[in-house]
């Protein structure tokens, strides 16, 4: 028993010194293996305070990145755009110094043959306004890059008259200029319109209005109440069912509630077809339901139906144009605003002819403040 007790104890010592002898690496072979990757150290997580990484050469965002976009054009389809627009932050103060903007938003098959009016109208008020176009797909011209409109198309999709693609080019619209963060006021406008204030009486009567300037009304003719589906009930009642102008303004909280609605518009998709016509009822409608406190009940753009063919107004050609006649619209109504009679009832006006342009331009100077 002793003999083999020592060779066994002999036996074990060998072992353990032949163990103990070993390189290190013979232990922690994969620790070996990646110590000599000199991208080690990068391919690890940060686990460690010794650890820093290198993040001078990663594109920052800044702030300006997330209140206004830098190119109107961009890839969001209607769905994804909408969502994005719809976003309101809910700390009320803005963390920058914010100067609240008009937004021009304008709805044309074309080219705006009147641009050269509305370039003198804007002409040294470049901080306080924004400007969207939407036309048709087909519609590439660019004009110069001095022009107040260079550049300020927005991805667009074919628009039929009296259609559903009406109201998606509005809310189009309305979306992208939403994503300016900047843009407090928001006008719809056609090729047609004109300004019959200048900039600074436009600015300071939105900007102080405690209201929105969507026309509504309830129409009991067949023009009105006739058009109202009852397949539409009970989401739309004919009780709730109005009409009113396409041509509107919106403050921010009102515009979103436009592009933010799902409830509504699906059922007018579904039910309002011609004879009856979106763009006449479904604006309309949705603010009286949703935050009819929110308008003035009236749009701010006038048009004359008196000499209208059907479903058009009038169209003012170059024999037509004269100081009376603008003066007649600019101060010719009576109206609300903030509480109080005002005879400033309208801010622009329709529909005007491109053979208008120059004697629009020669009356401009005196009636509308700017020089040409």
């Amino acid at each position: 028993m002793t003999f083999s007790a020592i060779v066994l104890g002999i036996f074990i010592h060998d072992r353990i010194r032949k163990f103990l002898s070993l390189p290190e690496d013979s232990f922690f072979p994969q620790l070996n293996d990646y110590s000599s990757h000199s991208n080690f150290r990068n391919d690890l997580p940060l686990s460690s305070g010794s650890m820093s990484f290198d993040f001078s050469n990663r594109p920052r965002i800044e702030l300006i990145d997330w209140i206004a976009p830098k190119e109107l054009w961009h890839s969001m389809s209607d769905q994804e755009l909408l969502w994005r627009a719809s976003m309101v932050p809910k700390v009320v103060e803005y963390p920058y110094n914010r100067t609240p903007k008009l937004a021009f938003m304008f709805l044309s098959k074309g080219r705006l043959p009147l641009a050269p009016l509305w370039e003198k109208f804007f002409n040294g008020y470049e901080d306080l306004y924004s400007i969207y176009l939407h036309t048709s797909p087909e519609y590439t011209y660019e004009p110069p890059e001095s022009s107040v409109f260079y550049k300020r198309r927005i991805p667009s999709q074919p628009v039929q008259w009296g259609r559903k693609t009406m109201i998606d080019a509005e809310r189009r619209l309305l979306a992208n200029a939403l994503l300016d963060f900047s843009n407090e006021r928001f006008i719809l406008l056609s090729e047609t319109c004109i300004p019959i204030f200048n900039f600074t009486t436009i600015y300071n009567h939105l900007m102080n209005s405690n209201q929105s300037f969507v026309g509504l009304f309830d129409d009991p003719r067949y023009v009105g109440r006739g058009r109202y589906n009852k397949r539409m009930w009970p989401t739309v009642s004919l009780s709730n069912w109005r009409k009113g102008s396409q041509w509107f303004e919106a403050h921010r909280r009102l515009a979103v509630e436009i592009v933010s609605d799902v409830r509504y518009y699906p059922v007018f998709v579904e039910h309002c077809k011609p004879p009856c016509y979106m763009d006449e009822h479904y604006l309309a409608t949705l603010v009286y339901i949703v935050c009819p406190e929110m308008t003035s009940n009236w749009s701010i753009t006038w048009v004359d139906w008196s000499r209208g063919t059907g479903s058009h107004p009038t169209t003012f050609v170059r024999r037509e144009i004269s100081q009376e006649f603008l003066n007649r619209i600019r101060h010719g109504f009576n109206c609300t605003y903030n509480g109080r009679m005002s005879t400033i009832c309208f801010l622009f006006a329709r529909k005007f002819h491109p053979s208008t342009l120059k004697p629009l331009l020669k009356i401009a100077p005196d009636l509308l403040g700017f020089n040409v």
